[in-house]
């Protein structure tokens, strides 16, 4: 007959903690990770203080497409996290006149932009020729608050390897919990 080795009460609770660890590692680095907004970029679908989960691994299964909401590293300062919309992908010519996006020569409907601009599209060093082909492997993306957001237009496009997952779920504020659109 085997007899049961008792562990001491320490030695379980610091199995528990280890394996609480490396599973919240596991799913943080892989599935799902929570972030917050610092800035009113995405104002109206994103509240300054709202905080989002995104789906890391969404990547595995599909690309980025148009008009989702997406967390990435931003480009000048790969330390930081930005969330803004993907307006264009590889292979599309983009263009911005007078606050409107033309995608592939045609007007964007943007119901989601409330506060426009009338911004538009010059050569720069990341646009040297406008209208613009994203390239392969980048994304061109946008602020819903367009006066007020650092975006694709001043810093160039987001690498796919950048690209964390869409924001699909806001759980704070209570208030305003759902699926950001």
């Amino acid at each position: 007959m085997a007899t049961e080795v008792v562990k001491p009460w320490w030695r379980e609770t610091l199995e528990t903690i280890v394996w609480a660890i490396g599973l919240a590692v596991i799913i943080r680095t892989f599935i799902v990770q929570a972030f917050w907004i610092p800035s009113g970029s995405m104002l109206p679908t994103l509240e300054v203080g709202d905080r989002v989960l995104v789906a890391k691994f969404w990547n595995w299964f599909t690309t980025p497409s148009r008009g989702s909401v997406y967390v990435f590293k931003y480009p000048e300062d790969r330390s930081r996290d930005f969330i803004k919309r993907i307006i264009a992908v590889p292979g599309d010519t983009v263009d911005i006149r007078d606050g409107v996006v033309y995608v592939n020569g045609a007007a964007v409907d943007e119901p989601y932009v409330k506060n426009k601009d009338h911004y538009t599209m010059r050569s720069s060093k990341f646009y040297p020729v406008v209208p613009f082909v994203v390239p392969g492997d980048m994304y061109f993306a946008l602020g819903d608050n367009r006066p007020n957001s650092q975006d694709g237009r001043f810093w160039g496009y987001v690498p796919m390897k950048d690209i964390h997952g869409p924001a699909f779920f806001r759980y704070w504020p209570l208030m305003r919990i759902g699926f950001p659109r």
